[in-house]
């Protein structure tokens, strides 16, 4: 299911960008040389004088979705502009190098030099993980930024790469995430036993200590598995992805919100080994293109949701909020579990401290000033 247009978009990107750097390199040539021959063997001698560096990027994501592989496939477009194509970075998507769920295993043990990858889905290996990418009723996409960032999350959450021989590189965030797809409905907490759904991370937990059966499912494998009734629902990213993996053709009750994902962060994690062996200037261009393809991943669901979501409601899809009930069940169990597991984590319960600190202190300003604004203006 891959987006043509978007394949011809980011052709026409990397082409660009390309030109763009090979324009730059000649300007600075002409400064030296006077023809156009010494100006070419000088381009390419800059490029043939480059430290030559080929990595392998192992995405969790298929192609087809192409806002996240293709922030993947940005940052690739950008190094390699950056440095006169010395830098490349191949990316391999859901399945292809390694399976999906197997990305951090892969740059831990050398398989990949980078993975494309949400913490969460690692949780086993260091509970903590889960704040790298969000918990349950946690941080917006801005709060999430601004904590790793701006506010020290960043390093907390590198030290407990640092065990794995991996540095990460938060990059990308999709924005609050919606409920999920459900065959029936449900309007309270006895509805919720029983049912089979997939949900990863910590949201998963929760709906694991409420009663439902949790499955862990690749983005391959949600759909056959919704279509023979393995699973009674799923939930995704939002609407523009959702509709592109099908779930509406089979499970018609969207719900939001996604109280498990308000603003994941998704991240680049990059083998210790590898970052070590690269020159100075190629961490700084990485670096900067890891930046730059972040911001445009949250941009893009912002203008794609919307209309995907009316595609959807055209085609009989029924939104659905949450009940209160469900939502303070489900909050109470989060809270739970985070002090659950910061009693017998000591680094886990650091990074809780620090992350909670933040959070009190970010909602105090959001609910004072954004809350009011968007409660108001959004509503019209």
């Amino acid at each position: 299911m891959t987006d043509t247009r978007s394949e011809s978009r980011r052709s026409f990107l990397a082409g660009g960008l390309v030109g763009a750097a090979g324009g730059i390199v000649g300007a600075a040539s002409a400064g030296v040389f006077g023809k156009s021959g010494e100006r070419a063997a000088a381009t390419q001698s800059t490029a043939t004088s480059r430290k030559q560096v080929e990595w392998r990027l192992a995405s969790t994501y298929p192609k087809s979705l192409d806002t996240i592989f293709g922030t993947a496939e940005r940052v690739a477009e950008l190094v390699a502009a950056m440095t006169d194509g010395a830098f490349r970075i191949r990316c391999y998507q859901a399945g292809e190098l390694v399976p999906a769920m197997q990305v951090m295993d892969a740059v831990e043990k050398g398989a990949a030099e980078v993975g494309q990858t949400g913490g969460y889905y690692y949780t086993g290996k260091h509970p903590a993980l889960a704040f790298e990418t969000c918990v349950p009723f946690g941080l917006t996409a801005r709060q999430q930024e601004a904590w790793l960032r701006q506010a020290g999350g960043l390093e907390l959450m590198r030290e407990v790469y640092a065990e794995f021989g991996i540095v990460n590189f938060p990059c990308g965030n999709t924005g609050a995430q919606m409920g999920g797809w459900f065959r029936e409905q449900i309007h309270t907490v006895a509805d919720l036993r029983g049912l089979r759904m997939r949900i990863p991370g910590l949201g998963g937990k929760v709906m694991d200590k409420l009663g439902v059966s949790v499955q862990m499912l690749a983005a391959g494998d949600i759909y056959p598995s919704l279509e023979r009734g393995a699973i009674d629902a799923t939930e995704w990213v939002g609407p523009y992805d959702d509709e592109k993996l099908g779930f509406y053709e089979i499970a018609k009750n969207y719900y939001y919100p996604g109280w498990w994902e308000p603003g994941p962060t998704l991240s680049l994690l990059v083998s210790k080994r590898a970052w070590d062996e690269l020159p100075s200037d190629y961490r700084a261009i990485f670096e900067t293109a890891v930046t730059t393809a972040s911001a445009s991943m949250l941009q893009r669901y912002d203008a794609e949701n919307p209309r995907a979501l009316s595609r959807l409601l055209q085609k009989g899809v029924i939104l659905r909020p949450f009940s209160t009930e469900i939502l303070d069940a489900c909050r109470e169990a989060s809270e739970s579990l985070l002090d659950d597991d910061a009693a017998r984590n000591a680094s886990y319960r650091k990074i809780l401290e620090h992350w909670r600190a933040f959070a009190a202190e970010s909602r105090q300003w959001f609910r004072t000033n954004e809350l009011a604004y968007a409660t108001y203006a959004q509503q019209r």
